[in-house]
C-alpha cells in the first residue's frame, strides 16, 4: 500500500522522519475515532473476524484484518477491536481503542528507532517531540465529552453540582462547543467563580477546557488526569474519594 501502508516500503530513518511518520499515523487514527467515527463504527462489525485499526503516514486510516506475514513488517495494532464494540458504551469503547492506538504508535516509532540505530540522545529527542502532542486518548475523550454535552442540554456544570455527593459523576465541566447563549453565560460564570480553584494534586489553576472532578469527602477539586479519572469513568462513580481520603480511610483501625 502506498504511503506507508501495510506492505509498503516507506522507512523513515531520521528522528524528524520518524516523527513525521508518527504525526501522519496519529492524525489518521484521530480521524477514525472522531470526525469519521460513524464510518469507523460501522466497519467494526462484531460478526467479522479479528479486526485492527491502522493509521498511515498519509493521515488515512483503515480497518482490516491483521497482516498475514510472521513476524509482520511493522508492529501490529490491537487485535479484535470489533468484538468489544457492542459490549460496552460507545464512548468507553472508543476510549479503549484510543489507548491501544497510542500504544501502537509508540511501538511503531521505536521500532524504526531500533531498526536504524537511534542512540540514547535520538531516542530521548524523539520521545520529547512525541510527548509534546496530546495522546489520542486525550483527544478522543475530549471529543466524546463535547458530543455528550451537545446531545444533552441538561448536563450540569461544575458550579451547580458541588456538594451533591450522590451525583459526583456529574461534578465536572468541559465548556467546549456550547452554541446557545445560555451555555455561554454559564461558561463565563464558571470561570469567574472557579478561576482561583487549584487542583488538589498538582496545584495548577482551574481551566474550563479541562476535565475536573470533586472529592465528596474533602470537597477539593482535581484534574481528571492527575487522579487518573476519565469522563467516561466518572459517569459510573456514585461517590468519588480522592487518593488522600481513600488512603486515610484504609489507615483507620
Amino acid at each position: 500500500m502506498d504511503g506507508g501502508g501495510r506492505g509498503g516500503v516507506y522507512n523513515p530513518r531520521t528522528v524528524e522522519e520518524v516523527y513525521r511518520d508518527f504525526q501522519g499515523r496519529r492524525n489518521g487514527l484521530i480521524k477514525a475515532l472522531t470526525t469519521d467515527v460513524e464510518r469507523f463504527y460501522r466497519q467494526c462489525d462484531p460478526e467479522k473476524e479479528n479486526l485492527c485499526l491502522y493509521g498511515f503516514p498519509s493521515e488515512q486510516w483503515e480497518v482490516n484484518l491483521p497482516a498475514e506475514e510472521v513476524p509482520p513488517e511493522l508492529p501490529e495494532p490491537a487485535l479484535g477491536i470489533n468484538f468489544a464494540r457492542d459490549g460496552m458504551p460507545e464512548n468507553d469503547w472508543l476510549s479503549l481503542v484510543a489507548v491501544h492506538s497510542d500504544a501502537w504508535l509508540l511501538s511503531v516509532a521505536y521500532y524504526f528507532g531500533a531498526r536504524f540505530g537511534f542512540d540514547k540522545s535520538d531516542r530521548k529527542r524523539l520521545f520529547n517531540m512525541i510527548n509534546d502532542l496530546p495522546t489520542i486518548f486525550e483527544v478522543v475523550a475530549g471529543y466524546c465529552k463535547k458530543q455528550t454535552i451537545s446531545n444533552h442540554s441538561s448536563t450540569k456544570s461544575k458550579s451547580n453540582t458541588k456538594g451533591r455527593g450522590s451525583e459526583s459523576q456529574m461534578k465536572y465541566t468541559k465548556m467546549q462547543g456550547k452554541d446557545d447563549e445560555e451555555d455561554d453565560e454559564l461558561e463565563y460564570e464558571d470561570e469567574d467563580e472557579h478561576g482561583d480553584t487549584l487542583c488538589g494534586a498538582c496545584g495548577e489553576n482551574y481551566a474550563s477546557d479541562e476535565f475536573w472532578i470533586c472529592c465528596d469527602i474533602c470537597e477539593r477539586w482535581f484534574h481528571g488526569k492527575c487522579v487518573k479519572i476519565t469522563p467516561a469513568r466518572a459517569e459510573h462513580i456514585k461517590q468519588y474519594k480522592c487518593p488522600s481520603c481513600s488512603s486515610n480511610k484504609r489507615a483507620r483501625p
